[in-house]
């Protein structure tokens, strides 16, 4: 079942404080006398009974008790009980008090309305910019400015900067300014957007159901100007708008949240009543406030793209030890020196090697290649080894085994992912080793007594392209002391400035030179090798070494 979210008053009292009240019983008065649920005795304005606010079936009213100042709703005179809908304002002596749902979102609160002229009442607008308002004060007298000292102009920056000063999320940033902006100039209600490309989303809004001129938005967007008009009815480029008309809204003001030269958004504030109409003062004073609000909104984005990054990476060096911990380290094989080592290009690869120890003595090893980097290859890496040690878990039939991986890669791997992969079963003790390849860099036999050859001729298509493939199986003998070296194409594609590749008579040299030193040994000067070949340039793929010279 929907839940109806739960509706609030929020009254704005002369100083700009405001207050939140729930709407929780059937009747609340408000007035002078502390015998209403809502007392305000300090306001002259206020009737000892002034108002009546009751509830019935769900619904809302607005009731003036007979009060001498009387009661606007929506900026019409209450003269019997009226309506009283989300997002209306009633205006009561120097109260302004908005009905409001909290904790819902912003759902149809703004509408752009289209009008082609410019506004060409230049008794009733009034154009200002952020320059213009921060420039040193001229000689002109009749030019105002919010930086004087004392005025409530100047008591509001200081209270704006010391509640943008606090660190806060941007869900609790943005309905802060929007208080902050309604508060500074006594508006009725108002609205904060902000751009995200090309869209403009609402962020924050004191009231529902904003009609706004095209005009204004691109004014305000396009040309980093702040727009006040003082009389919207009067203005010949909006008095056409019916929209305008039905909410009798007749001073607004519109400005850029200018950081610098970047506009990222706006804010929107209007009055729907009659009670006040909005200054230059108003207006200078929020040209200012938006741009301190629009820096401080600026830092709350870094700051929150930081703790993000930070986190990630904290995940991802995370999702780095796992993965080592599953690649493992070479067995200790009787009759056979093995080692492995492989280094992502980013925190985690796709690159996988894998032994499995057999009782009779023989030993799978194998090496693959998952097709791209980072987090997706080194998911289905996973994936992999886990269908590895089910598949292989018998050293016979290499090449049937290799079939039904492949079917199983296939069931499981996306359309634009595929995986290459070697492996192969030794016995040290006969140095026989069965091998078959799936679209793998052909390992290398590199000789005790000089020389090298590559393992070609058996196996099939690379891995999770076609259900239906079929493998073929080889057999090589290693001597004493011979290596085999099995690598990934981050080895021999490697490339120096030069653009030349490492290659593999390269390798195959490096490790001859390095026939005596134990596999590990060997491994880890491949890897400077490569990285001295590339003159320490970013890896641009995976690199993965696995040496297994016999005894």
């Amino acid at each position: 079942m929907q839940q109806t979210a739960p509706r609030e008053l929020v009254i704005r009292d002369l100083e700009g404080q405001t207050a939140t009240i729930a709407l929780d019983r059937d009747r609340i008065t408000l007035g002078r006398s502390s015998a209403n649920e809502l007392s305000y005795p300090d306001d002259i304005g206020l009737s000892r009974q002034h108002l009546a606010i009751v509830g019935r079936d769900g619904k809302w009213t607005v009731e003036d008790l007979g009060s001498k100042n009387g009661t606007l709703l929506n900026g019409v005179r209450v003269e019997k009980p009226m309506p009283f809908l989300p997002g209306d304002r009633v205006s009561a002596g120097h109260l302004t008090i908005e009905f409001a749902g909290s904790g819902g979102a912003h759902q149809n609160t703004v509408r752009f309305v289209d009008n082609k002229e410019q506004f060409s009442n230049s008794a009733t607008t009034v154009v200002a910019s952020l320059n213009g308002v921060l420039a040193p004060p001229s000689n002109d007298l009749h030019k105002t400015t919010v930086m004087l000292q004392g005025t409530p102009q100047m008591r509001a920056l200081i209270d704006a900067g010391r509640e943008l000063a606090g660190h806060r999320p941007l869900a609790e940033l943005f309905p802060l300014i929007m208080d902050l902006s309604t508060n500074a100039v006594r508006a009725g209600r108002g609205v904060l957007m902000t751009l995200d490309g090309d869209q403009l989303n609402v962020r924050a809004a004191h009231g529902e159901g904003f009609q706004i001129s095209s005009t204004v938005r691109d004014q305000v967007l396009k040309k980093k100007e702040s727009l006040l008009i003082r009389d919207a009815q009067l203005d010949m480029a909006l008095r056409e708008h019916m929209s305008i008309v039905e909410q009798k809204v007749r001073s607004m003001i519109a400005v850029p949240l200018q950081t610098n030269d970047r506009v990222i958004g706006l804010i929107y504030v209007d009055s729907p009543d009659a009670i006040r109409e909005f200054t230059i003062e108003d207006l200078n004073l929020l040209t200012v406030m938006a741009n301190i609000a629009a820096i401080r909104i600026e830092h709350a984005r870094l700051n929150e793209i930081e703790e993000t990054e930070r986190a990630m990476a904290k995940e991802m060096h995370q999702a780095a030890l796992i993965q080592q911990q599953l690649l493992g380290t070479a067995p200790a094989v009787d009759g056979m020196d093995i080692g492995a080592k492989t280094v992502a290009s980013r925190a985690v690869g796709g690159d996988y090697y894998d032994f499995i120890k057999y009782p009779d003595g023989r030993v799978a090893i194998m090496v693959g290649d998952v097709a791209g980097k980072g987090m997706p290859a080194a998911l289905l890496m996973s994936s992999l080894q886990a269908r590895v040690h089910v598949v292989f878990e018998e050293p016979d039939h290499l090449a049937q085994k290799m079939t039904r991986l492949n079917k199983g890669t296939c069931a499981n791997c996306p359309d634009n992912r595929f995986i290459t992969f070697f492996t192969c079963i030794a016995n040290p003790k006969t140095g026989n080793v069965v091998y078959t390849n799936a679209g793998h860099n052909p390992p290398l036999v590199v000789r005790a007594k000089g020389g090298f050859e590559t393992l070609g001729g058996a196996g099939g298509m690379i891995l999770g392209i076609l259900p239906m493939a079929q493998y073929q199986e080889a057999k090589v003998v290693l001597d004493p002391g011979d290596i085999l070296v099995l690598f990934s194409d981050g080895v021999t594609e490697a490339v120096d400035p030069q653009d030349h590749d490492f290659g593999e008579e390269r390798l195959a040299n490096l490790v001859g030179l390095m026939r005596d030193r134990p596999a590990a040994e060997i491994v880890e000067a491949v890897h400077r090798a490569v990285h001295a070949f590339t003159q320490g340039a970013p890896a641009a793929d995976d690199i993965t070494v696995v040496i297994a010279r016999r005894l």
